[in-house]
C-alpha cells in the first residue's frame, strides 16, 4: 500500500509539472505561432470549412470526410465536457472557461495542421493497407529515421486512448444519481456492463465505429443544447451574470500574477483533454478518410474545436456557474456538475444530465478504442491490433474501480508526452502547409 501511494505522488508530481508550463506554452503558445503563420486561418476560412463537409471526395481511405469529423466528435465531445469543464472551475474559477475559449481559437488553428498533414503523409501498415496518423506523419514526412518519434508517440497513445476518465466518471454519476453503495462490487458491476456494451460496438473495427458516431455526435450535441436551453430560459436573469464572472476571473489578478497564470494553466490544460488539438488524435482519425486534398480536410479538421471547446463547453459551464455550487475540495467533476443541474432542474436535472452523460462518455469510448488499435497495429502490426481492444475493455472495467485523481494524471501525462512528439512534428512541417495553402489559394 505504501509503495502504491508513493507511486501515486510521484506521478501526480511529475504530471503537475509536465502539464503546467510547459504544456501551456506548448499548446497555447504554439497554436498562437500556428494561427498567426497561418494568416488567422481559422477566422478566414469557417465558411469554407462548412462548405467542404458537404463536398464529395476521392481518394484512398475507409470513411468519408464527414465520418471524419463526427467520428472526431464523438471521441472529443465527452466526459471532458462535463467533468472535465467543472473540474476547471472548481480548481481555477468561472474565468478558466475563457482560456477554454481562447484555447478552442488556437485549437483550430492547429487542427487545420493536423488534419491537412495527416491527408498529405500516408503511409502503408505491414499488412499494405494505406493508413494514417502522427506516426505516418512523421516517418513519411521527417524521414524513417524518425521512426523512434513514431515509436514514442504510438507507445504513450496507448496509455492515453484508454478512457480511464470516462469510464470513471460515468461510473460516478451512476453511483450518485441511483444513490447505490460505493463498493468495488458495485464499482465492478458497472464496469463490466459499460464493458459489455463497449465491445459490441468496437470489436466491429472502423466501419461500424464510424457510422454510429456519424449519428451519435449530431444528436447528443442538439439533445445538449435543447437541455441547457430550457435550464437557461428558466433562469435567464442570471445569464448576464455568468459571462460577466467568466470574463472578469480570466482577467482577475486580486490573488497576483501567479493566480491569473495558474486559472489560464488549468483552463488550457483541461481544454486541451476536450479539443485534443496537438496531441495526435484528430490525425488518426483524419488520416483515415478518403479526401484526396489535403487542405480540404484540415478545414474539416479544424471544426472539431470550435463545436467541442467552444459550443459544448460554454453549454456546460452556464448551468455550473448559475448554480454557483462549485467551492468544493477534491477533484469532484461529475457531482459537481450533477448537483447544478438538480438545483436548477430540482427533481430532474440529474437524470437528464446523466442520460447526456451516459451518451458523451459511450461516444468517446467507441471511438478511442480505434486510435489505441491503430497504434498498437503500428507498434506490434495490424493482424494483432484486436488483442489491444481486449486489453481496452479490461482497462474499462478497472477504470471504474481507481480514484479519479490517479486517473486524470495517468491519461493527463501520456497526452501531455504525445502532444510534445506532435506539435514537433507540426512545427517541422509547417512550411510544406504552408506550400500546400498557397497552391490551393488559402494563403
Amino acid at each position: 500500500m505504501h509503495f502504491l501511494n508513493t507511486l501515486k505522488d510521484y506521478i501526480s508530481t511529475v504530471t503537475d509539472f509536465v502539464c503546467g508550463y510547459p504544456l501551456f506554452i506548448l499548446l497555447i503558445g504554439g497554436g498562437m505561432c500556428l494561427f498567426v503563420y497561418s494568416k488567422a486561418i481559422s477566422l478566414r476560412c469557417m465558411g469554407k470549412a462548412l462548405r467542404s463537409l458537404a463536398e464529395k471526395h476521392s481518394g484512398e481511405g475507409q470513411i468519408s470526410s464527414f465520418q471524419a469529423l463526427m467520428t472526431t466528435i464523438s471521441s472529443t465531445v465527452g466526459m471532458g465536457n462535463i467533468a472535465g469543464v467543472a473540474i476547471a472551475i472548481a480548481m481555477g474559477g468561472p474565468g478558466t472557461i475563457f482560456w477554454m475559449w481562447v484555447s478552442a481559437l488556437v485549437g483550430m488553428s492547429t487542427k487545420f495542421f493536423e488534419g491537412t498533414l495527416a491527408i498529405m503523409y500516408k503511409g502503408k501498415d505491414n499488412l499494405g493497407e494505406v493508413q494514417g496518423g502522427p506516426m505516418y506523419i512523421m516517418t513519411e514526412g521527417l524521414g524513417k529515421q524518425w521512426k523512434p518519434l513514431a515509436v514514442f508517440f504510438s507507445s504513450f497513445a496507448l496509455i492515453g486512448c484508454l478512457c480511464t476518465m470516462q469510464a470513471n466518471q460515468l461510473t460516478e454519476s451512476i453511483v450518485t444519481v441511483f444513490t447505490l453503495k460505493e463498493t468495488v462490487t458495485t464499482k465492478l458491476v458497472i464496469g463490466l456492463t459499460i464493458g459489455s456494451i463497449v465491445s459490441v460496438v468496437i470489436l466491429g473495427g472502423i466501419s461500424r465505429i464510424s457510422k454510429i458516431a456519424s449519428k451519435m455526435a449530431p444528436m447528443m450535441v442538439t439533445l445538449y443544447f435543447i437541455l441547457v436551453t430550457i435550464i437557461i430560459i428558466m433562469n435567464i436573469t442570471k445569464l448576464p451574470g455568468v459571462f460577466a464572472e467568466i470574463v472578469l476571473n480570466a482577467f482577475s489578478m486580486k490573488a497576483g500574477f501567479g493566480a491569473f497564470v495558474g486559472i489560464a494553466i488549468i483552463g488550457a490544460r483541461r481544454a486541451m483533454y476536450v479539443n485534443e488539438a496537438g496531441v495526435g488524435t484528430a490525425s488518426l482519425m483524419h488520416g483515415a478518410s478518403r479526401n484526396n486534398e489535403p487542405t480540404r480536410e484540415g478545414l474539416v479538421a479544424m471544426l472539431g474545436p470550435a463545436i467541442d471547446s467552444g459550443f459544448v463547453c460554454t453549454l456546460t459551464a452556464i448551468p455550473i456557474i448559475m448554480a454557483d455550487q462549485y467551492h468544493v475540495e477534491g477533484v469532484k467533476g461529475l457531482t459537481i456538475a450533477l448537483g447544478s443541474y438538480e438545483a436548477l432542474l430540482p427533481g430532474a436535472g440529474q437524470y437528464l444530465l446523466m442520460l447526456i452523460v451516459t451518451i458523451f462518455a459511450f461516444s468517446t469510448m467507441f471511438s478511442y478504442s480505434y486510435y489505441g488499435t491503430k497504434c498498437f497495429g503500428y507498434l506490434f502490426g495490424m493482424q494483432n491490433a484486436k488483442y489491444y481492444n481486449y486489453f481496452y475493455l479490461l482497462m474499462l472495467i478497472l477504470a471504474c474501480v481507481i480514484s479519479l485523481d490517479t486517473a486524470i494524471s495517468i491519461m493527463d501525462l501520456a497526452f501531455a508526452l504525445m502532444a510534445f512528439a506532435t506539435m514537433f512534428t507540426i512545427f517541422r512541417l509547417a512550411p510544406r502547409v504552408k506550400a500546400e495553402m498557397k497552391r490551393t489559394g488559402l494563403y
